[in-house]
């Protein structure tokens, strides 16, 4: 069974999350969906509260399972079996940073391999901090983020719970 994991701090999670998650558990048997802590960002939602929105933004993938995360990813994938790591790409800006870091987990682990999926046109532009953005203003997330967390999401960022 090929095993990949998507790494990512989902906060909050993003349909350009859920295009790359759903993309990737078509290519591979499993796909682990890592919601990382990273304790150089600031998160708007806790780490249990992003697994919590994952976990029903993909209820209906069988194939994928969300879990919380803390620690070096390529020691992870390796106690997992995973083979892979997925990660999605909006721009050439993205590039050089995933690149490195893809490089680095290599060298951690040989096995591990890193796969990037470009963004389809229309998440191009898409990133949780804009949806935190606009939704900090009142403005209306709902072409950016899974229907089924709306609420949940909106409850939270929104002035006034818009």
């Amino acid at each position: 069974m090929k095993t990949a994991i998507c790494p990512g701090s989902f906060d909050p999670v993003t349909l350009g999350h859920m295009d790359i998650i759903r993309r990737a558990s078509k290519i591979f048997d499993k796909v682990i969906v890592a919601v990382m802590v990273n304790p150089a960002k600031k998160t708007a939602f806790t780490l249990d509260e992003r697994v919590l929105l994952l976990k029903k933004a993909t209820a209906d993938m069988d194939c994928v399972e969300v879990v919380g995360f803390e620690g070096f990813l390529a020691d992870y994938a390796r106690r997992r079996g995973a083979c892979a790591i997925v990660k999605g790409l909006r721009a050439v800006s993205d590039f050089e940073y995933e690149f490195q870091m893809a490089l680095i987990n290599q060298k951690l682990n040989s096995e591990l391999e890193t796969m990037f999926l470009t963004t389809q046109a229309q998440n191009m532009y898409l990133s949780s901090s804009m949806v935190k953005d606009i939704a900090s203003f009142g403005g209306d997330i709902s072409s950016f983020v899974p229907a089924c967390i709306l609420d949940d999401i909106r409850e939270r960022l929104c002035k006034g719970g818009n």
